[in-house]
C-alpha cells in the first residue's frame, strides 16, 4: 500500500533539502516524487555510477560503503528515515562517490535529476539548502579524516559509535541501541582499524559497563563514558 500525500508531506518536512519551504511548495515538491521500494541487501546505486536521481529515505536503513583503490570495501555511514540521500544528483553529471545498499526492506521518496533542476529553478531556497547539505557532509568526513590522521585508536573508535547512534540510535532498556546490523568489522572500517583492535576494545568497554555488544547489535550503555574517551577527557567513575 502507498504512502499517501499527507505523509508525503510530513517526511519532506523533516528533510534538510526542504528546510524553509513553505506548504504549498511542498504539496509541489511531493507531487513530483515517485515512490521506489527495494529489499533488504538490493542496492540504490553503485560507486561511480552517474548520479541520475535523489532519494529520501520514508522506511529502512540504508548503508554507504565504498571500495578504494586497494580494492578494500570500506562502511562510511549508514541512515534511517527521513534522511536525504544521493545528493549529488542534483549538481548535474557527477558519479556516486560510494554504493547504496539497504540493510533492510526500503521504500524511498525519489525525483530524478532533470525534476529536481526544475525544483531548484522554481523554489530557490531548495537550491540554497542543497550546498548547504553537501557542505555539511564535507565538514563530516573532513572531521573523520582528521580523527584518522591524529586520534589514537580508542577515541576514534568513539567517535564511530557516537557518530552512529547519533543516526540511528534507538532508547532500548539498557541504553540507545544503535538500529543496523553492526558487526565489529564495519566498526573496524569506519575508525580506520583492524578487527583484532576493535575486538579488544569493544571487550574493554563492555567489560567497563560502556557498551554491549551481541550478534550484529550493539547498544551503548554509557554515552557520557563513551563521550569521555571521544573527546580524550579525564575517566568518569563508573556506575
Amino acid at each position: 500500500m502507498d504512502v499517501d500525500r499527507s505523509q508525503y508531506i510530513d517526511y519532506l518536512q523533516r528533510g534538510a533539502l526542504f528546510e524553509g519551504i513553505d506548504s504549498e511548495a511542498l504539496t509541489v515538491v511531493a507531487a513530483s516524487s515517485r515512490l521506489h521500494r527495494i529489499k533488504k541487501g538490493a542496492y540504490f546505486f553503485y560507486q561511480d555510477q552517474p548520479a541520475r536521481t535523489l532519494y529520501m529515505l520514508v522506511e529502512g536503513r540504508v548503508k554507504f560503503t565504498q571500495v578504494t583503490a586497494e580494492g578494500q570495501q570500506v562502511l562510511l555511514r549508514a541512515i534511517g528515515p527521513g534522511e536525504i540521500f544521493g545528493t549529488v544528483a542534483a549538481l548535474g553529471d557527477a558519479l556516486h562517490p560510494a554504493s547504496a545498499q539497504a540493510s533492510t526492506d526500503c521504500i524511498a521518496l525519489i525525483w530524478r535529476d532533470e525534476v529536481i533542476a526544475g525544483l531548484m529553478d522554481h523554489f530557490p531556497r531548495i537550491a540554497l539548502n542543497v550546498a548547504r547539505f553537501l557542505a555539511e557532509r564535507l565538514r563530516e568526513f573532513q572531521d573523520r579524516y582528521r580523527e584518522l590522521a591524529t586520534e589514537r585508536v580508542e577515541r576514534r573508535v568513539a567517535h564511530t559509535l557516537l557518530r552512529l547512534a547519533q543516526q540511528l540510535g534507538e532508547a532500548a532498556e539498557e541504553g540507545v541501541l544503535i538500529d543496523l546490523p553492526l558487526t565489529r568489522q564495519d566498526i573496524a572500517e569506519m575508525s580506520g582499524t583492524t578487527l583484532f583492535t576493535v575486538s579488544r576494545i569493544l571487550s574493554a568497554w563492555q567489560h567497563q559497563g560502556i557498551v554491549r555488544t551481541g550478534r550484529a547489535r550493539v547498544v551503548i550503555c554509557s554515552r557520557d563514558q563513551l563521550l569521555a574517551i571521544a573527546e580524550d577527557l579525564p575517566d568518569l567513575p563508573s556506575h
